[in-house]
């Protein structure tokens, strides 16, 4: 997962969410929290995924530096955001957590995955594909320090992008989401990157998303980022900015050479 260790400015923790919608998916005495760090794209998935389902919830912000009791005893194995507590019960890790979404407030709200077995497994298989060869090496462009490893990641990236492309155009059938015409789960996980995928073109110049190399991704962005629920959650790309290129300095001053007296 990203490096995500430097604390968010926010002092609060506890922030709730209401969405403005008549009729919420929570059943009589369900109580949902979800406890998260504010730039983590993996806590966007989950916030995205509650919304697009009308669920109510409240949103704890952790300060990752230093963990609350709470957090800890949720997630005592891998200790990372985000974390869903659902009528008292924890559960772990971003794709988990949105499958559990959709399973638990099913037939409230759009699915997140098809009802049809195999369009089901065209969905995980594009999941994972971004989950395993599109961000690694997008990542990674980012963190590392000579140019031969930038290049060598860069190619990686831009090869995934343009399978990713491909696998936009069988999905979508011309419509406007790997979903078709309403947003999936392949949307929701790649979707949650877009203000990242803003504020690393701002640093470094660089489109994740071309429009001439990638238009049906690029236009897919921009169709996502307008929906109701993503403006709700998407992180300020300004402040991803400064977040992020306090990542860069970091990892430059630990790669640089011990000074010699």
């Amino acid at each position: 997962m990203i490096d995500l260790s430097i604390p968010g400015k926010e002092s609060e923790r506890t922030f709730r969410h209401t969405h403005g919608r008549k009729r919420m998916a929570n059943r009589g005495g369900d109580e949902v929290k979800l406890l998260g760090m504010w730039a983590s794209p993996f806590v966007v998935r989950a916030q995205l995924a509650l919304r697009l389902k009308g669920v109510n919830y409240e949103y704890v912000e952790e300060e990752l530096a230093n963990k609350s009791d709470l957090f800890l005893r949720s997630n005592p194995v891998h200790k990372t955001v985000p974390v869903l507590i659902h009528d008292g019960k924890p559960i772990c890790e971003s794709q988990v957590i949105l499958q559990y979404i959709d399973e638990a407030f099913a037939g409230v709200g759009p699915s997140l995955l098809p009802a049809d077995p195999y369009e089901r497994a065209v969905a995980r298989f594009w999941a994972a594909y971004v989950e395993d060869k599109l961000l690694p090496p997008w990542r990674k462009v980012f963190r590392v320090t000579t140019d031969e490893e930038r290049a060598e990641w860069t190619r990686q990236t831009v090869a995934a992008v343009d399978t990713l492309e491909e696998g936009l155009r069988q999905c979508s059938e011309g419509k406007g989401f790997f979903g078709g015409d309403c947003v999936g789960y392949v949307d929701v996980l790649l979707g949650s990157i877009v203000p990242w995928v803003r504020a690393t073109e701002k640093l470094s110049g660089d489109r994740l998303f071309d429009a001439g190399k990638a238009p049906l991704l690029a236009a897919w962005m921009e169709r996502f980022s307008e929906l109701d629920a993503a403006k709700a959650v998407f992180q300020d790309v300004d402040r991803v900015v400064e977040y992020a290129g306090a990542i860069q300095a970091r990892l430059s001053a630990a790669a640089a050479p011990a000074s010699t007296q």
